[in-house]
C-alpha cells in the first residue's frame, strides 16, 4: 500500500493488502476491503465503502457527489460489495437523502464508461457493458445484463434475469426473466439462454414462459392478466416474483411487440 506518488488520507481505512497504483487519490472517510486493486488515476472521494478483492481500473471515479440539485451536502455513501470490477473511467455518485447511499452488489461488472447516479441500487452478479447511463434511484436486479450505451431513466426498476439490447432507451420498469429489445423499448420474450446457464430447469422456463404469454399475448390488459395469473398458473417463488414486481412498479411496465408472433 505505500505507494509514494498516490495520495491517501490519513483517516482512510485501507485493509493492509489493498494494492494503490501510482496517482490514486482517496479521501477521508472512505473504506476498503482486503485484497482489493486500485489502479493508476482513480479517484476516491468521502464516502465510499468498497469490499474485498475488487478491481478498480484507471480513470474511475467512485462516490462524488451526485449530479442532484436537490443535493445539499447530506452525510451519503457509496456502497460496492465484494469482488465486483469497475473498469475504466466508471462513475458511481454517493447517495441524496432519498435513500442515503447508492449500493452495488457483489460479483458485478460495471463497464468502461458507464454512469451510476446517485441512490441506485444495484444487485449481484449485474453486467453494466459500457457506457450505460443510469439515472438517479434506478433498481437493477441480479443477475441482470444492460446492453452497452443503453440509458434507463430515473426511478426506473429492472428485474432480475433480465437481458437488455444495447443502445435501449428505458423509460417503463422490465420485469424478470425477461429480454428486452426494439425501440420503443418491449418486450421481446423471456432469456431462456441466460436462465439455462443458471440452472433453471426446462419445467422452471416453460412456467416462467407460460406467464409472460397470459401477460403479453392473450389480449388481456395488465389488470386483467395479473389477476388471471395469480387465480390459474400455481404458486411458485417466480410466478409470485413477477406478480409483486408489477404490483409494486412505480413506472408501469414495458408493453409487448405489436407485431411479433416469434416472442416466446
Amino acid at each position: 500500500m505505500n505507494q509514494p506518488l498516490a495520495y491517501v488520507h490519513p483517516e482512510a481505512k485501507i485493509a493492509r493488502n489493498v494494492v494503490i497504483e501510482p496517482f490514486v487519490t482517496i479521501a477521508k472517510n472512505v473504506e476498503i476491503g482486503e485484497g482489493t486493486w486500485i489502479g493508476p488515476n482513480v479517484t476516491i472521494m468521502e464516502g465510499a465503502r468498497i469490499g474485498k478483492n475488487c478491481k478498480i481500473f484507471p480513470g474511475a471515479v467512485i462516490s462524488a457527489i451526485p449530479q442532484d440539485l436537490k443535493f445539499k451536502g447530506e452525510d451519503t455513501i457509496v456502497e460496492i460489495g465484494d469482488n465486483t470490477t469497475i473498469r475504466e473511467c466508471v462513475t458511481i455518485n454517493r447517495g441524496t437523502s432519498a435513500k442515503g447511499k447508492t449500493k452495488v452488489g457483489n460479483n458485478c461488472m460495471l463497464m468502461a464508461y458507464s454512469h451510476v447516479a446517485h441512490d441506485c441500487i444495484i444487485g449481484n452478479n449485474v453486467i453494466i457493458v459500457n457506457s450505460v447511463l443510469l439515472g438517479g434511484e434506478v433498481i437493477v436486479d441480479d443477475f441482470a445484463i444492460l446492453g452497452g450505451g443503453s440509458a434507463i431513466h430515473q426511478f426506473v426498476h429492472i428485474g432480475a434475469h433480465v437481458m437488455l439490447q444495447g443502445g435501449a432507451l428505458v423509460g417503463k420498469d422490465i420485469p424478470p426473466y425477461v429480454k428486452a429489445a426494439r425501440f420503443p423499448i418491449s418486450f421481446a420474450g423471456i432469456n431462456s439462454i441466460g436462465l439455462r446457464r443458471r440452472q433453471f430447469t426446462n419445467d422452471k422456463i416453460s412456467e416462467i414462459q407460460e406467464i409472460y404469454r397470459m401477460l403479453y399475448l392473450r389480449g388481456m390488459n395488465v389488470s386483467q392478466a395479473t389477476e388471471f395469473i395469480e387465480a390459474e398458473m400455481p404458486a411458485s417463488p417466480e410466478r409470485d416474483e413477477i406478480l409483486l414486481f408489477i404490483k409494486n412498479s412505480r413506472r408501469g411496465i414495458i408493453k409487448g411487440y405489436n407485431s411479433g408472433k416469434e416472442m416466446i
